[in-house]
């Protein structure tokens, strides 16, 4: 095999010195930086037809094998950035020519014009869709193979110039990289940071540029401080979520803050849940410390007719069973709430994967505004997947909760607060990414998520 080094001061010289040895069918193997400026190892294209089946003419072509290799250490005085943006630069470079002259190539070879001298054959008329008798199916298939395989090459060729544009801006703009990574670290998602990010304005100092995040962060996140707490505006209140994400303990808290206020007999307590066992017993031990007494409904019938019994009730807490976002039983649970003065409340574990928010927001989402409790907020170790979340999904955040006491551990949702908490520096995790990992970050994805709806980032 005819493999040749060269040697030039970029990588565009460096690519025009391989094609003058190799023609069009130059093929770029590796590149590196040198301290003379960029060496190419090339060779014709022709030379690797046996690995991907040239010789056979019945072998689908193979999808080229890029080769893989270490990054070189940065060069002193250098930044490890830059490095990589000049790196990605050339292999960008050369792989979009590659797979384009190669595509282009396949097409040709693949056209039924290609074996007739540039003449396609007369054919009979014959149906849509119906072979002609005897024809051979095969080039037809190479070239849907062909334009397959295009199609997949040039996701991959898309998403690295999006990497690559990144790359050189974060190499322009340290103060971004740092921001993303801070970001990213806080559990916040890669495509709500790089959306932060994209609408950051230009020049800022550090310190601006971080207070400006937070504030971003605070307005999208909607808890509506200025309205009345839940337990002075009253209403009917359906709490519901996974198993263990702590509705009940919900429930009591806000039950005791209503009964501290305008007294026991202004709140009524209703549970769903006959499937966990003592369940109701829990609810009515919660009940008995506050003089309420807690009602069991078994359908919605049952439910209608205590609703209508506790009418003069200024809050009624209905306490659901848990289930998964998956469980059939979430159906029949989430029909038996749909009556019209019934509220929801998702009840969200702060120490969640973001994920697992994700999922449960999409299985209990219900129609007209949704409103949410961050429970055991204690208990989280970063506060930015909930946030995220509640952000992404444009939730209303009502309150929050820690611990197991009663009405003390019930706090009203303080956007400010949250978000400052979650941007906090935590301990040093396995799961924290390192600043050679942005590039993975700033890929560009589909469902890369925005804060909508609000307008302030």
């Amino acid at each position: 095999m005819n493999i040749q080094r060269f040697h030039a001061p970029t990588a565009r010289q460096a690519l025009a010195k391989a094609r003058m040895a190799f023609g069009d069918g130059t093929l770029i193997l590796s590149n590196r930086p040198t301290p003379e400026g960029v060496e190419v190892l090339a060779t014709a294209e022709d030379t690797l037809g046996r690995f991907d089946g040239a010789s056979a003419p019945s072998a689908q072509p193979a999808p080229p094998v890029l080769p893989v290799r270490n990054a070189p250490a940065p060069g002193p005085g250098r930044n490890p950035v830059e490095e990589d943006a000049e790196r990605l630069s050339m292999s960008t470079l050369s792989f979009q020519d590659y797979v384009r002259e190669r595509m282009l190539r396949r097409r040709h070879e693949a056209s039924p014009e290609a074996g007739n001298g540039g003449q396609a054959p007369a054919a009979p008329r014959r149906g849509r869709g119906a072979p002609a008798p005897g024809a051979d199916p095969a080039p037809a298939q190479r070239q849907n193979h062909a334009m397959h395989e295009l199609q997949t090459m040039q996701a991959l060729i898309e998403e690295r110039l999006d990497t690559l544009a990144w790359l050189g801006q974060a190499g322009q703009n340290p103060i971004q990289s740092q921001l993303m990574l801070k970001l990213i670290r806080a559990g916040y998602s890669p495509g709500l940071a790089r959306a932060l990010l994209e609408r950051m304005p230009p020049a800022l100092a550090p310190a601006q540029a971080v207070r400006w995040i937070m504030q971003t962060l605070e307005l999208n996140l909607r808890t509506e401080a200025d309205a009345p707490a839940l337990h002075e505006r009253g209403g009917i209140f359906a709490l519901t979520g996974s198993t263990g994400v702590g509705k009940t303990s919900s429930a009591a808290k806000l039950a005791a803050l209503c009964a501290r206020s305008h007294g026991a007999a202004s709140v009524g307590l209703v549970t769903l849940d006959n499937c966990r066992a003592g369940a109701h017993e829990q609810l009515r031990a919660y009940g008995r410390t506050l003089g309420i007494v807690a009602h069991l409904a078994h359908d919605r019938a049952a439910l209608q007719d205590l609703l209508g019994l506790l009418g003069g009730k200024k809050m009624v807490l209905i306490d659901t069973a848990g289930v998964a976002p998956r469980d059939p039983r979430r159906r029949e649970l989430l029909d038996m709430l749909e009556l019209p003065q019934v509220q929801r409340l998702l009840v969200l574990n702060a120490g969640c994967h973001g994920d697992t928010l994700d999922d449960m927001l999409g299985a209990f989402r219900s129609a007209g505004p949704q409103q949410a409790i961050l429970s055991k907020v204690d208990e989280a170790v970063k506060l930015g997947p909930a946030i995220d979340a509640c952000i992404r999904h444009q939730l209303v955040l009502r309150a929050v909760t820690r611990g197991q006491r009663g009405p003390e551990d019930w706090e009203r949702a303080d956007a400010q607060q949250l978000v400052g908490a979650s941007m906090r520096a935590p301990a040093r995790s396995a799961f924290d990414p390192k600043a050679a990992d942005l590039g993975f970050f700033f890929a560009h994805s589909p469902a890369s998520g925005h804060p909508e709806g609000q307008g302030h980032a």
